[in-house]
């Protein structure tokens, strides 16, 4: 079986990679570093298939190191061991150079034991990830290597991409093939940046291309748009960029920019997470709205119950309205800023014993120095409020809430204000 079209048509040379202008175009530290020839330890960390395998290999190939490729997802500490046998060798005279893809996958166990072999020089690390290295490398490998983050190629960039691909295939198969106006813009918009399922979609096209009565393909932009439907999400549930975005999502939000909350939802919708548009929805309601509109918390609790009932696509519609009257609505963290310093407090050892007038027992010890709860109910007090001492006695002049600059906040604000003022 022959390998995917993007494997066939890898990059050879730098000139020939496409993307990553800020790493490897001219001038630039990484292309300098290529240029001296003097390979340090690299860490490559960005989305798929935008080129870190390519320019590993381009990388070794410039070298006169031995090359060993391993993967994270199958490697083990044996096989890091039997590359670290060959220095001293023949075979390794010039250095070793071991390029290890999803170095993510490693365990900590495993990326000391890499370490070990980094740090004696026996073995040159290029390794790769899709993950954010500060989260899932060993901080001590880290600190032993450059990491350089690659980005989603540009549309045209991908063009470039794009057509060589037609034209490789053109030359394969000894077949005229003809593409349509807008195929290559398609391909290159459908696929969010990674030239590696550009690529393998423009193989998709010919393939499911019709051939005429003289045997010409003619590649369609239907043909496009069917096999490179849904490519633009790049989305993992468990990946960086699920983070990315509902942060962006919740941030959105909290900036009171309703047309970005709604980019954001359709973005999870998308890509089928409706348990994180609904969570992260009815969070903001709470701590970014919350006591500036105290009633969005029942209706947008409902906008999201109704979400899961219906399923998608339906769901997108009481979702929506949800996410615009939250970012729209006023904002106040007046809760959620009592709340956080009230468990501060409490974590601290800020507490103490409840006062007796509040404690759930009407009657005292032989040793108790005050008899009677001496407890003020406050409704039989005008506009129902006494004052009376409520929170312990180490905390008793701790304040928590501070009232919002908002309408709702101020007015009860007010409202209290006035009731306690009458009282002095």
């Amino acid at each position: 079986m022959n390998a995917p079209l993007a494997d066939r048509l890898r990059p050879d040379c730098l000139e020939n990679m496409v993307g990553q202008p800020h790493l490897i175009g001219e001038g630039k530290a990484l292309r300098r570093i290529i240029d001296s020839g003097k390979i340090p330890n690299l860490i490559f960390y960005g989305p798929s298939g935008v080129g870190k395998t390519t320019l590993a290999r381009i990388i070794a190939s410039r070298t006169d190191m031995r090359l060993h490729k391993l993967n994270g997802t199958t490697a083990s500490t044996a096989d890091i061991k039997a590359i670290v046998e060959e220095t001293g060798t023949l075979a390794g005279v010039n250095g070793i150079l071991l390029y290890l893809d999803e170095i993510q996958y490693f365990n900590k166990r495993q990326q000391q034991t890499l370490l070990e072999y980094i740090e004696n020089g026996s073995i040159t690390l290029i390794a790769s990830t899709t993950e954010n290295p500060y989260f899932y490398i060993y901080n001590a490998i880290l600190s032993r290597s450059t990491v350089f983050e690659f980005k989603p190629v540009d549309k045209n960039d991908i063009v470039r991409a794009v057509e060589r691909g037609f034209d490789f295939l053109r030359e394969e198969q000894m077949t005229e093939i003809t593409v349509e106006d807008g195929v290559s813009e398609k391909i290159a918009y459908a696929c969010g940046g990674d030239v590696r399922k550009a690529i393998n979609t423009v193989e998709l096209c010919v393939l499911a291309a019709e051939p005429d009565k003289d045997g010409r393909l003619h590649v369609t932009l239907e043909t496009a748009e069917q096999v490179g439907q849904r490519s633009t999400m790049r989305y993992d549930r468990e990946g960086d960029e699920h983070y990315d975005i509902v942060s962006a999502y919740q941030k959105s939000m909290r900036g009171s920019d309703p047309d970005a909350a709604i980019h954001y939802l359709a973005r999870l919708l998308e890509a089928g997470d409706l348990p994180s548009a609904c969570r992260r929805l009815m969070v903001c309601a709470s701590e970014d709205v919350g006591l500036a509109y105290p009633q969005i918390i029942p209706i947008v609790k409902a906008a999201v119950d109704t979400a899961l009932q219906v399923g998608l696509p339906e769901a997108r519609l009481p979702l929506a309205n949800a996410v615009i009257l939250v970012a729209t609505a006023p904002k106040s963290t007046s809760a959620h800023d009592a709340i956080n310093a009230a468990i501060e407090d409490i974590q601290a050892g800020k507490s103490g014993p409840i006062p007796r007038q509040l404690q759930n027992k009407h009657y005292d010890g032989a040793d108790a120095a005050v008899r009677g709860q001496h407890y003020l109910y406050p409704h039989r007090f005008p506009d129902h409020w006494v004052e009376q001492q409520y929170l312990p006695d180490k905390l008793k002049d701790t304040r928590y809430y501070i009232p919002g600059d908002n309408k709702n906040e101020q007015a009860f604000s007010a409202y209290w204000k006035a009731i306690k003022d009458k009282r002095k």
